[in-house]
């Protein structure tokens, strides 16, 4: 904060919910402190992180955006990093109505956000909370996203970031030729973290759609 001031940058690619979060947050802080600066995509957000030369306090960011393809931004998670990277200071505050397991152990070990909130799970108090308890420089996980850890934590060994996000791509739809884009690895690469996915997963042979089954059936998207 400077001069008393919280400057937040909330990207969120529904106008409705960035408005709600706007008024949620002006019902409890002087509207005088707060400087807020919206984003409805990857691209917009990232012309505001990568022109602002002051670091905003807070970022509320919506896992699930329009990409950036350009910049190889195809998510808030990837946001994240980005800001992670440049703003050491900056506290993240993950929003998404993702619910998987998986998805949101992911986020947490990848990101480690200041607060990882499912849009189900919490009302207007909540954001509060979560939003004071970021301010005052604590953590703050809905329920959900804490049963996430607990539950994946116990099923995920001998899996890294790397077959993990593998899991939760194909899961989405997204094909393996395709996965080069949204990872930076090779194909080869991919191809050798999937024969290994299908060892843990004790498949003996089977393609994506085997996977993606394997991994819903143990809980894990």
């Amino acid at each position: 904060m400077r001069n008393g001031l919280i400057s937040i940058l909330i990207v969120d690619d529904h106008p409705t919910m960035i408005e709600g979060y706007k008024s949620i947050l002006n019902s409890n802080y002087s509207t005088e402190n707060l400087v807020i600066t919206v984003a409805y995509n990857c691209e917009m957000a990232y012309e505001y992180i990568t022109k602002n030369n002051q670091a905003y306090d807070i970022v509320l960011l919506d896992l699930a955006l329009p990409p950036y393809e350009a910049a190889k931004l195809f998510s808030g998670e990837d946001l994240a990093l980005l800001i992670k990277k440049l703003w050491k200071n900056t506290k993240i505050m993950m929003l998404t109505s993702h619910a998987e397991a998986f998805i949101l152990y992911n986020l947490i070990k990848k990101i480690n956000p200041e607060a990882l909130l499912i849009k189900s799970d919490f009302a207007s108090e909540e954001l509060l909370k979560a939003f004071q308890s970021v301010l005052d420089g604590q953590t703050y996980y809905t329920h959900t996203a804490q049963q996430s850890i607990r539950e994946v934590g116990t099923k995920h060994f001998g899996l890294d970031s790397y077959d993990r996000r593998i899991i939760s791509l194909l899961a989405k739809g997204i094909k393996t030729k395709n996965l080069p884009e949204h990872m930076g690895i090779t194909i080869s690469a991919i191809d050798k973290r999937k024969a290994q996915i299908k060892v843990f997963f004790n498949l003996q042979k089977g393609d994506d759609e085997d996977i993606i089954m394997e991994a819903r059936k143990r809980g894990l998207v």
